[in-house]
């Protein structure tokens, strides 16, 4: 059985978001929670909450016991990106985009 959380739209750049969700896969919730809290990304505080999201789940709609659980899958797909544009010197204009993120944390009851 697995129990999953989503959290989409999410203004952190997909790539800077897989080296938050690389600490943590394969990692028991507990385990997972204690990196997160003290890691110093904007990154981290986000996919803490989608791991407590996903762990409450699994507790409230699957019976599932909190001390069990591992996280099995986290993801980092990337979003719409929002585009802007910066003026810069002879009337040109840059670029800016600003990326979204879709973040995905299932988990799983070990045997």
């Amino acid at each position: 059985m697995e129990a999953k959380a989503i959290a989409k739209y999410v203004r952190v750049s997909p790539r800077k978001m897989r080296f938050v969700c690389d600490m943590v896969r394969g990692r028991s919730v507990d385990e997972a929670l204690s990196i997160l809290k003290f890691t110093p990304n904007k990154g981290a505080k986000i996919l803490e909450k989608v791991v407590k999201s996903a762990a409450a789940n699994a507790e409230n709609n699957f019976d599932m016991n909190k001390d069990n659980l591992f996280v099995s899958e986290v993801y980092s797909n990337q979003g719409p990106t929002l585009k802007r544009w910066r003026p810069r010197s002879k009337g040109r204009a840059f670029k800016i985009l600003k990326r979204t993120s879709h973040i995905g944390v299932v988990v799983k009851e070990r045997d």
